[in-house]
């Protein structure tokens, strides 16, 4: 069994308080651990996998780093009141760098956009795309600002467990349409399809689909104009490593390779977990960042359950697969100067693809995809001289009748996405492609214990969100509480790590814990 620094965890055993039980370093698992230790709990994460960080974790091949999940960090205000509650200061952790822009978006036109955090710049890039549409993307700023402050900042940071939560800003849900979909917003300020699309887009890498998910994701264009996008130097992966050195500096011990098999329980309490040895850990309260669809159908799998029922479960709608591929190239440093650190490669197809892949369940010949080329901000990606992509396609996820069978598949759609590279931004590819890795949603599935290989847990459609998500506090049984993607607010890094200053406010001072 991995440990992370073995001295600390010694320490940990010396620490009173009550025990609390953290299912799964993820970064919500990690911020919940750390917020628990703060708080003065008797901390143990236990996590399947070899590392920290979950999706958020990294793997190396021939001296090139390749980053599994998140790529970029987002408001950083989160992370540092995550660390101020711990007594510490982020800065002194971790070496946070802005990107500038932050993406380009390229259609199959030849026309870009670069988002900034510049508004002038933007509404310059709005202009020579579509002048008629400035005063449109103005008001959408607007609109933009007013659901961060009310869905982030508000709804996104605090529990939605009781209904009569959500009775209270039902009227505020209906004032600002939150019925309709991102997609639907835009196109009510904007013609052009291309800045329609650029203002739509971001449901995708939370999981959603832009035609169908809540105008309240529109917030995100106003949290990266007013925050910024940065990249933590050493990846997401080292921001892991260091949170699960705070937890183990707390005095919590943090377990790698240690599979948690079932949640135990007494009557209505939750009162620890069984591992896949048979090794049973007591505990006075336990926190699952295991998917909410994996605790509920497997970590309960013995319990009747009140509300998330398998038939539920299976009734719900779920984000859609990733099919990633992550690849160094040789001597390609100085190479596609024109290819920044992100890159959105649009498709011919928008909103055919989106149904595709979240309605019919199906692999399309044309595609869409992210592209990630972290070695231009920060060169320990790779051996001197080389380059580390990651490049992202969202694919249909395993639940959908005669869905994809990647075994078989996996190869193909590999070269289709090479040859879309070759053509349109990594001309040569071919000649310099070195060591590679791909995850489907098989891999998914396996490597996360995601339901049906999703990337991002339960999809946030309106029905799907706030009170209707699986809340931080389970429903199914006394002492259990719920963190990560699958649980409100919801997936993306500031939803995970919001999750856990959710958390925080639920749990029990240690005090008051009855032991």
């Amino acid at each position: 069994m991995t440990r992370i620094d073995t001295t600390l965890i010694e320490a940990a055993r010396l620490k009173t308080g009550p025990h609390a039980v953290v299912i799964g370093a993820g970064l919500g698992g990690l911020a919940s651990a750390m917020r628990l230790g703060a708080m003065g709990y008797r901390v143990t994460v236990m996590d399947r996998l070899d590392v920290p960080g979950g999706r958020g974790s990294a793997i190396w091949k021939e001296g090139h780093r390749f980053d599994l999940g998140p790529t970029i960090v987002t408001v950083p205000q989160i992370f540092r009141e995550l660390w101020a509650a711990c007594g510490r200061k982020l800065e002194d952790y971790i070496d946070l760098r802005p990107l500038d822009p932050f993406y380009e978006i390229r259609w199959p036109d030849g026309s870009k956009f670069e988002a900034s955090g510049d508004t002038e710049r933007m509404v310059e890039e709005v202009r020579r795309l579509s002048p008629g549409d400035v005063a449109g993307y103005r008001k959408f700023l607007q609109d933009s600002e007013a659901r961060y402050w009310f869905g982030f900042e508000d709804l996104g940071r605090r529990s939605m467990h009781r209904l009569r939560d959500l009775i209270a800003v039902l009227p505020t849900f209906a004032r600002m349409r939150a019925d309709r979909s991102v997609y639907a917003h835009a196109a009510r300020r904007v013609r052009d399809e291309r800045l329609r699309m650029a203002l739509s887009f971001h449901p995708l890498f939370i999981g959603g689909d832009p035609f169908n998910v809540t105008s309240m994701y529109i917030l995100v264009s106003h949290l990266e104009k007013e925050f910024g996008v940065y990249y933590a130097m050493g990846g997401v992966a080292e921001m892991a490593r260091v949170m699960a050195n705070i937890v183990s500096e707390q005095g919590g011990a943090v377990r790698m390779e240690t599979e948690v098999d079932e949640i135990l329980f007494d009557g209505d309490c939750a009162t620890g977990v069984r591992l896949a040895d048979g090794e049973e850990i007591r505990a006075d309260l336990v926190v699952s960042n295991a998917d909410a669809g994996w605790t509920y159908s497997k970590l309960m799998r013995n319990r009747p359950k009140k509300r998330w029922t398998d038939p539920k479960l299976d009734r719900s709608r779920w984000s859609m697969g990733l099919f990633v591929w992550y690849f160094g190239t040789k001597g390609t440093r100085d190479m596609w100067p024109d290819v920044g650190h992100h890159t959105i490669l649009n498709g011919p197809r928008y909103k055919g693809l989106v149904k595709d892949i979240f309605i019919n369940g199906k692999l399309s010949d044309d595609m869409s995809l992210y592209v990630h080329r972290p070695s231009v901000t920060d060169p320990s990606v790779a051996p001197d001289g080389d380059d580390t992509f990651y490049v992202l396609s969202p694919v249909p996820h395993l639940g959908h009748d005669n869905g994809v069978d990647w075994t078989t598949q996996r190869e193909v759609y590999r070269k289709k996405v090479e040859q879309v590279l070759e053509t349109q931004l990594l001309p040569g590819l071919a000649k310099h492609l070195g060591p590679e890795e791909i995850l489907t949603p098989l891999e998914f599935k396996s490597r996360y214990n995601a339901p049906h290989g999703t990337g991002f847990s339960i999809e946030p459609r309106i029905l799907q969100s706030a009170w209707f998500r699986p809340h931080n506090v389970s429903e199914e049984a006394d002492g259990l509480f719920l963190t990560g993607a699958g649980t409100h607010p919801g997936a993306g890094l500031p939803g995970v790590i919001s999750s856990a200053e959710v958390l925080a406010q639920l749990v029990p001072v240690p005090s008051e814990v009855d032991r």
